[in-house]
């Protein structure tokens, strides 16, 4: 097999992720990310992010980031968090470090958007 049948084969994610390493666009190593919002338990639109997210990071020797998109607290609930990370180390994945929280960041991006406004 040919290396352009070896790129053909690999479904349209890959393509983009093995260009990228060929090339060194994005740097030398895969993160990806699952960020649900902790408004409920997760279903299966989740399983199948999950699975690609963590399967591609495994699959290129990477890293995947778990950061909770908390940024309406008042559907949010800390109970789902907990299930959802018992979910995942269930479907048999773990992320690179502690969990990460979106509001975390609201100082930062209030910030950049300040910028941006003063920047035209």
């Amino acid at each position: 097999m040919s290396s352009n049948d070896t790129i053909a084969s690999l479904n349209f994610i890959e393509q983009i992720v093995e260009g990228d390493l060929a090339t060194g666009a994005k740097g030398d190593i895969v993160y990806t990310r699952f960020p649900p919002e902790p408004n409920g338990y997760l279903h299966m639109g989740h399983v199948k992010s999950i699975y690609l997210n963590f399967s591609l990071a495994k699959k290129y020797g990477g890293k995947t980031n778990l950061r909770f998109d908390d940024t309406n607290p008042s559907k949010e609930n800390m109970e789902f968090v907990q299930s959802m990370m018992d979910d995942i180390h269930w479907l048999g994945y773990d992320w690179e470090g502690e969990p990460k929280y979106a509001s975390n960041y609201f100082g930062q991006v209030y910030a950049w958007a300040q910028q941006l406004i003063r920047e035209g």
